[in-house]
């Protein structure tokens, strides 16, 4: 993906030189939406990636050498994602903590795979992810099918007789989600009444919020992110509508309440077991909130990602990329998430999904 001039050429075999040393210092990414609509996700990976780095290093580093931490903003956007993905393979980096969004997340994969760099996303779920068959290419969070599965049933066994709606804004992260929880419910015998799309990045669904109160929908299923579904809810409740909105884990931020207020109360969302409850993470959390961070979302993850690489490396002991691929497909690491691994296909083994509600401006597990 990279066109390698004479003087990359050169810089890399410069660089590789400077790895036999003890004073190398050993290059590594974080790439997420930095800026843009989901920026919020950026700064809980940004975040994650240089507690880790600082951590790790203070702990002697990766194989006695020191982390170097780069941050790629890809805004998600998936043209974007390709761009940046060949700037970190060009500044050499070993391992890109990232990205956020599927639909970067997947093109950007492609330039790792050429390029042989490990790939560990924090949040991706889209199962054509790891389904492509890259040895490469690996994820700590869940997947569609997974979350899907856990939502369907969710709403089956909880809103039985309710009219139901399923609605996505057409990115592959948000559809997937949308299709897999759909697929689950109609295997269960439950039949939407509607399936919808919207365009992300409006202010006004008054369109669709008018065609749901007219189908009398009682659950609204929504495959996308914070920001639209906190703008429907806050449009269903000026319609004086009582509809629950449930979605997915891209909730998992302090600004889906900031953008809904009180109205956002009893919104349901599926996410991993909260790491922030893990007792193996709590010095970690402890240090963050020291700095007035709260680790929420997909903090712990981003951190938990370099983590997993870092001590397959030293596993491994070799920074060559075929090592450490081979160390995460075998190991099994301690990390704040708890012990995780990754199967063939490079999804994470740990547990998987689970129901949380938004009430009084925090989210927590559904009692």
């Amino acid at each position: 993906m990279i066109r390698r001039t004479p003087l990359l050429l050169a810089a890399a075999g410069a660089f590789a030189l400077g790895l036999g040393t003890a004073q190398a210092d050993i290059p590594i990414a974080v790439v997420g939406p930095m800026t843009g609509p989901y920026a919020a996700f950026g700064g809980q990976m940004k975040a994650g990636a240089e507690q880790a780095v600082a951590d790790i290093n203070k702990q002697g580093g990766v194989l006695g050498q020191k982390l170097v931490l780069e941050i790629g903003d890809d805004a998600c956007d998936p043209k974007q994602a390709v761009a940046v993905a060949n700037q970190m393979a060009a500044k050499g980096v070993k391992l890109v903590a990232g990205h956020f969004c599927s639909g970067s997340s997947i093109p950007a994969s492609d330039v790792y795979a050429e390029e042989n760099i490990v790939q560990i996303s924090p949040a991706s779920t889209n199962p054509k992810l790891t389904e492509q068959g890259r040895k490469n290419v690996f994820r700590t969070c869940g997947r569609d099918d997974q979350q899907g599965f856990v939502a369907g049933n969710y709403i089956a066994d909880n809103f039985v007789g309710k009219i139901i709606a399923v609605v996505h804004d057409k990115q592959a992260y948000s559809q997937g989600l949308a299709d897999e929880t759909k697929k689950q419910l109609n295997k269960r015998g439950v039949q939407e009444v509607l399936y919808e799309t919207i365009t992300p990045g409006e202010k006004d669904y008054s369109a669709l919020v008018s065609k749901l109160k007219s189908a009398g929908v009682d659950v609204l299923y929504y495959g996308g992110y914070h920001t639209e579904a906190g703008l429907i809810v806050r449009q269903m409740r000026e319609q004086g509508m009582k509809t629950v909105l449930i979605s997915g884990d891209a909730l998992v931020t302090d600004e889906f309440w900031s953008i809904t207020g009180p109205l956002g109360e009893g919104t349901l969302m599926t996410f991993s077991p909260d790491p922030r409850k893990n007792p193996v993470a709590a010095d970690v959390v402890a240090a963050f909130r020291a700095k007035k961070i709260e680790p929420e979302g997909y903090t712990l993850y981003t951190y938990g990602a370099i983590q997993a690489w870092a001590d397959a490396v030293n596993k491994s002991k070799s920074l060559e990329t075929d090592k450490a691929i081979a160390a995460l497909h075998a190991g099994t690491f301690e990390t704040v998430l708890g012990p995780i691994g990754f199967d063939a296909k490079g999804d994470v083994t740990a547990p998987g999904y689970v129901f949380y509600e938004w009430k009084g401006g925090k989210y927590d597990y559904v009692k």
